[in-house]
């Protein structure tokens, strides 16, 4: 049985994230926990014109909050989900959003966790938001960022973008072999470097192991050179087609450029592909 954090906002970008969930995990067994955080901001005595006690205003965004997930919950289970091998709960929380995702994570003994993102916004033009950006690099747990325009399809081509830097454990890249096979869909490994490098001892021994590793998935190794690792991951997005992209979070030299870099003009990706970041 797999447990899956569902983190929401009731925003529609949570929504379609809960929904892609539901279709990616559609034949797998899962317990899904639906998460909502009410922030501690969100509540000062200040805008009551009575004198009222904070823990009573707690008390009133909890049941407001435990209301609306109630409605979510009966939206997914009457138009959302009709697997038999899904179960649903409801989680609210008062905390920062980090450490309460923190706190569920081991509480739950969560799996997965799946968040919807509205892609750049705002002067900084930053790819994924504040609050998916601090959980996919403060929580120790594998993430999957959907963007606001993702909408879930047969899984066919996964890219996995490396330098082969790392040594990969096992144990990390199983979530990848879990839903290549699942789906029936090929992995790409994806080399990117800023000249037309030869690749050092140990970087073809980690090479080799991935071959090894992925020998019986459908998979192929794709070596491109551009001074922007975020432009070669939107070429090659575009061309083959690319359904999701799998990332390791140590491997900070893609990690980041990939993610968290702030040029967007010709970057597409991060509103349509998924990112599943593993720890």
């Amino acid at each position: 049985m797999k447990n899956v954090l569902l983190p929401t906002d009731f925003s529609e970008n949570s929504l379609n994230a809960i929904k892609y969930a539901l279709r990616l995990f559609e034949e797998t067994a899962c317990n899904f926990y639906l998460l909502h955080v009410i922030k501690s901001s969100a509540i000062g005595i200040n805008d009551s014109p009575y004198l009222v006690s904070t823990a009573q205003i707690e008390d009133v965004y909890t049941q407001t909050a435990k209301a609306r997930l109630r409605d979510t919950l009966n939206h997914i289970s009457t138009k959302l989900s009709t697997s038999k091998k899904h179960k649903f709960y409801t989680v609210t929380d008062h905390n920062f959003l980090v450490e309460s995702i923190r706190q569920q994570v081991s509480e739950k003994k969560i799996n997965m966790i799946v968040m919807g993102t509205k892609g750049a916004t705002g002067l900084k033009k930053i790819i994924v938001g504040s609050n998916t950006g601090d959980v996919i690099t403060k929580v120790h747990c594998n993430t999957l960022v959907v963007p606001e325009n993702a909408k879930f399809k047969t899984l066919k081509e996964v890219a996995f973008p490396t330098d082969f830097s790392m040594l990969y454990n096992i144990n990390i890249l199983q979530p990848v072999v879990n839903i290549t096979e699942k789906h029936g869909a090929a992995i790409r490994i994806l080399n990117i470097s800023k000249k037309d490098a030869v690749l050092n001892n140990d970087q073809n021994k980690n090479k080799e192991l991935l071959e090894d590793y992925f020998s019986n998935l459908d998979h192929s190794f794709h070596f491109l050179t551009n001074k922007k690792v975020e432009d070669a991951v939107q070429c090659f997005v575009e061309s083959r087609n690319i359904d999701m992209i799998v990332m390791v979070a140590k491997n900070l030299n893609y990690f980041q450029h990939i993610l968290f870099h702030s040029k967007i003009e010709k970057i597409s990706y991060h509103t349509d592909v998924p990112f599943l970041v593993l720890h």
